[in-house]
């Protein structure tokens, strides 16, 4: 797709991946909506780079309805939903409660789903669109403590797949791009980005790769894109 002129909403886009991808993405010429929970941070943000705010909470579905109706009474066409907003927990098995795996869920499944639920209504009529769901290496490679966050990226991925299936023909491209460790605020719970590590992803490496498989004629597009750290060690 053409990135000049196009219409890009991105969740969890005050921080981390979502800001630097959207930052990028206003550069290349699209237009942007970013969404965030805390008002101040996400007029803020978007002041700063030139989107579209829109305070909302994807865990929250009269939110999800309010975000898309937004956008295209602003926009009145979507060319791309980035499901970025994401929350993420390390905790031992034995420790784990219902309620950790209903945050998470909440967010990381549920608020990709039913932000997708209302994407895909305007794709159809459209004929057209694109999905960028931000997934992890967890969801195939497990780790110590990682039961809530490794499993919700693991429903994402499959969720992924079969949106795949189901929206192709309607012309819409779904792709998931799996970050290993990126140096943002997340985890943190002041909210702060952690400082860049050389032996580290940071956030412009996944944004470069989101804009890369954006980019692909439309007649193309990657199912999945894994983004390793070079040397990690």
């Amino acid at each position: 797709m053409k990135l000049n002129n196009a219409n890009i909403l991105i969740t969890g886009g005050t921080l981390g991946i979502g800001h630097a991808t959207a930052k990028l993405l206003i550069e290349k010429g699209a237009n942007v909506a970013i969404t965030g929970r805390d008002e101040k941070r996400t007029l803020k943000t978007a002041r700063d780079i030139g989107a579209m705010p829109i305070t909302a909470d994807v865990a929250n579905p009269e939110d999800v309805r309010r975000t898309i109706h937004t956008f295209m009474n602003e926009f009145g066409r979507l060319d791309a939903l980035i499901n970025n907003a994401g929350i993420g927990m390390s905790k031992p098995l034995e420790e784990l409660t219902v309620e950790d795996f209903e945050k998470i869920y909440r967010v990381n499944v549920f608020g990709a789903a039913m932000m997708a639920a209302q994407a895909a209504k305007v794709f159809k009529k459209q004929n057209y669109g694109n999905i960028i769901n931000i997934g992890s290496t967890a969801g195939s490679n497990g780790y110590e403590g990682g039961s809530v966050y490794a499993s919700s990226k693991a429903a994402l991925k499959s969720m992924t797949q079969s949106w795949q299936k189901e929206l192709r023909k309607h012309n819409v491209r779904v792709m998931l791009i799996n970050p290993s460790e990126v140096t943002t605020a997340f985890g943190n719970t002041n909210r702060e980005e952690r400082d860049d590590q050389p032996n580290k992803l940071r956030s412009e490496e996944i944004a470069w790769a989101i804009k890369s498989a954006l980019q692909m004629d439309d007649r193309g597009f990657i199912p999945e894109l894994t983004v390793w750290a070079t040397n990690p060690f």
